[in-house]
C-alpha cells in the first residue's frame, strides 16, 4: 500500500467514526441493518453553572447530511486501510441518507432530556451519521449558548466575535455563526462574513502600531486610509498620550478607541472623560482582552459601547461541548432504552411542547412518548420539534439564520428572570417526562 494522500480539504462521508462503520458491517452480516430504527440527540444535564442551552448548528447539520457521500477516494481509502469488508464497502458506495428528521428550531432553548433532534431511519443509515450530528450540535450549540449570556450581559451594546486566533480555522467559522446566531453584533471572521452573510468588524493590532516610529505615525496611516470613523488602538504605550494623539490626529469625530489590556473598568471611565474633555463626545469605546459573560456584566455600570470577544466565546467559556448524546431509543417500532448507571436513557420516540403562563413566561418543557399519549396542550402551549427532513430531502421555508437571532431573543424573553442569572443554579424551567 503506497503512502495516503494528502488531505487537501474537509471529508465529508469520512467525518463518521470508525465504530459505526464496525458495527454497520456487523449489521449488514447478521441481517439487522435494515431494521427501522429512531436515533435521538438530547443533552442528560446542562454544564455546571448553565441555566439553559441554546440550539445551534442545526442547518449545517442538514446540509453535511445532504452532502454524506462516500467519494470513490474515500472508498480507496477504507479499502486499502481494510477499515471494512467488500460487502459494506458495496454498501457505502451507494449510500444516500433517505429517512427523515425532525429537530427543535435553531435559536430555541433545550433543557436536558430535550429531544433535540430525531433521526427515523433504518440503522444502517441512521447510525453512520453519529458522529457528524455530534460534533456540529455539541459544538455549536456550545458557542451559542455561551454567546448567548455574554450577549444577555451587554444588555444591548454590540459584542464582536473575534476568536478565530484561538481555535481551529474550521470551527473559527462555525463559532462565528452561533455566536451570531446569540446575538453577536459582528465577527472580524471574513468566511463567515462570505460564508453566512454576517456582518464583519475589524480594527489593528498592537504590530500595526509597533511598525511605525511613532503612535501617532500609525494613527495618521489608517486614519488616511479608513476615515475619522475608524478605531484607533490606544493602548499600546500609554493610554492617556494614546487618547491624545487619537483625537489630534482624527479630530473630535473619531469613530472609536480600542482599549484592549489592563483594568478596563476604570481605564474606560478615565478614558471617557478624557474624550469629553477633548470634544470628542461622540467617540465610543471599545474594550477587549480575555472578556467573558462575567467580565462584561461586571462592566455594565462603565462607559463601554462595546466589547470584542475572542477566546472564551470560541471555547464555550468553560464548556466547550454541549455534551449531547445520539442514542438508538425505538426499533422496529419498539422502545430500547440503555441502563447503565448515569447514563440512563428513556425509550421510545418523544414529542415535546414548552407550557407557557398568559404573560409568555415559559413554566415547564413536558417530553411524552406514544406510549404515553400528548398531553393537553392550552392556548399558551408551544410544539418544540418540527419536520425538518422528509425522505432525505430538506423541507422547504425552514428557519434561517436570521430567523434563529430572532427566535433566540423571544426565547429568551420568556424565561423566568432567575433563569438569566449568570450564577449558579438550577435549569430555568423544569422538563416533565410522561
Amino acid at each position: 500500500m503506497g503512502s495516503p494522500e494528502p488531505v487537501t480539504s474537509a471529508s465529508t462521508a469520512l467525518l463518521t467514526d470508525h465504530y459505526e462503520l464496525t458495527m454497520l458491517a456487523s449489521a449488514l452480516a447478521d441481517g439487522t441493518a435494515d431494521r427501522p430504527c429512531v436515533f435521538e440527540v438530547f443533552a442528560r444535564r446542562l454544564p455546571d453553572g448553565r441555566r439553559y442551552g441554546v440550539v445551534a448548528g442545526t442547518a449545517r447539520v442538514l446540509d453535511a447530511i445532504t452532502d454524506f457521500r462516500f467519494t470513490d477516494a474515500e472508498l480507496a481509502m477504507l479499502e486499502q486501510t481494510a477499515v471494512v469488508d467488500p460487502e459494506t464497502l458495496a454498501w457505502l458506495a451507494d449510500y444516500e441518507f433517505r429517512g427523515d428528521i425532525d429537530g427543535y428550531r435553531e435559536g430555541d432553548l433545550y433543557f436536558p432530556g430535550s429531544p433535540i433532534l430525531t433521526v427515523t431511519g433504518s440503522f444502517a443509515e441512521a447510525v453512520v451519521l453519529e458522529t457528524v450530528v455530534l460534533s456540529i450540535l455539541n459544538h455549536d450549540s456550545a458557542i451559542a449558548s455561551a454567546a448567548a449570556r455574554m450577549s444577555g450581559a451587554a444588555h444591548g451594546r454590540p459584542i464582536i466575535e473575534m476568536g478565530g486566533r484561538r481555535t481551529h480555522e474550521y470551527a473559527a467559522v462555525a463559532a462565528a455563526r452561533a455566536s451570531y446566531l446569540a446575538g453577536f453584533a459582528t465577527t472580524s471572521n471574513l468566511e463567515a462574513g462570505r460564508r453566512y452573510g454576517i456582518p464583519t468588524r475589524g480594527t489593528v493590532a498592537h504590530a500595526f502600531m509597533l511598525l511605525h516610529d511613532s503612535e501617532e505615525a500609525a494613527f495618521r496611516a489608517q486614519v488616511s486610509k479608513m476615515g475619522a470613523d475608524t478605531t484607533l488602538l490606544v493602548d499600546t504605550y500609554d493610554i492617556t498620550a494614546g487618547i491624545e494623539a487619537a483625537v489630534r490626529v482624527a479630530g473630535p469625530e473619531l469613530g472609536a478607541i480600542r482599549i484592549d489590556s489592563g483594568d478596563v473598568g476604570p481605564l474606560a471611565r478615565k478614558a471617557r472623560d478624557q474624550l469629553d474633555s477633548l470634544g470628542a463626545k461622540d467617540t465610543r469605546i471599545v474594550v477587549s482582552g480575555d472578556l467573558d459573560e462575567h467580565a462584561i456584566a461586571a462592566l455594565r455600570a462603565e462607559p463601554v459601547d462595546a466589547y470584542g470577544v475572542g477566546t472564551s466565546v470560541v471555547t464555550g467559556s468553560g464548556a466547550p461541548t454541549a455534551g449531547m448524546v445520539y442514542k438508538l431509543v425505538e426499533v422496529d417500532g419498539r422502545p430500547v432504552a440503555k441502563r447503565s448507571a448515569h447514563k440512563e436513557s428513556r425509550g421510545g420516540r418523544k414529542h415535546a411542547l414548552r407550557r407557557h403562563r398568559s404573560t409568555g413566561t415559559a413554566v415547564e418543557e413536558v417530553v411524552w412518548t406514544a406510549a404515553s399519549g400528548r398531553p393537553e396542550a392550552g392556548e399558551n402551549d408551544l410544539d418544540l420539534q418540527i419536520p425538518l427532513v422528509r425522505g432525505g430531502v430538506p423541507m422547504d421555508d425552514l428557519p434561517t439564520l436570521d430567523d434563529a437571532r430572532a427566535r433566540l431573543r423571544r426565547a429568551q424573553v420568556s424565561l423566568p428572570w432567575e433563569g438569566l442569572k449568570l450564577s449558579h443554579g438550577e435549569p430555568a424551567i423544569p422538563t416533565t417526562f410522561l
